[in-house]
């Protein structure tokens, strides 16, 4: 039982210190801001906000690595939101399975796909200020230590895409 409450509060901790770390600049791919994410960036970033309020939003991107050896992400901070974890989906025994993956590889020269009914950021306790239309800044950070920023379009629950 007391396992099942320490890792939920050491990712808790984790993503608060990402907090106050990470370059929040806007644009369609990621700013690294820090040398060992050189030649990894991140398109297509959005959080679609959940139907229900108070339930958690999902995040989706492609992560692009084009160094020559793998990337591992490790975890992630929303703007808005006061945890964020990875998440991936799978199918056990005919049903739809959804659980928190710590650490996920973007492969050398290829990319990683956080889309509908697959990985995603699990964006949880969402600020009441994000809003359809605007945005919010997403850091992704990995096992290197090194961190990319990226800015997701804020969308309504069933505009996923």
């Amino acid at each position: 039982m007391k396992a099942d409450l320490i890792a939920p509060f050491a990712l808790a901790v984790a993503t608060l210190g990402l907090a106050a770390c990470g370059n929040h600049q806007q644009g369609s791919k990621a700013q690294q801001s820090s040398g060992p994410a050189q030649g990894v960036s991140v398109s297509d970033g959005r959080l679609v906000l959940p139907a229900v309020h108070g339930n958690p939003g999902a995040v989706y991107f492609t992560v692009h690595n084009d160094t020559n050896g793998p990337a591992t992400l490790d975890g992630a901070e929303v703007d808005g939101a006061k945890m964020a974890m990875l998440h991936a989906m799978s199918m056990v025994d005919g049903h739809t399975n959804m659980q928190e993956v710590n650490k996920m590889d973007v492969p050398a020269g290829g990319e990683l796909v956080f889309a509908p009914g697959g990985r995603h950021v699990m964006a949880m306790d969402l600020d009441d200020s994000l809003k359809p239309g605007g945005t919010t800044n997403v850091t992704l950070s990995f096992a290197s230590g090194a961190k990319a920023t990226f800015p997701a379009e804020i969308l309504a629950a069933g505009n996923a895409h």
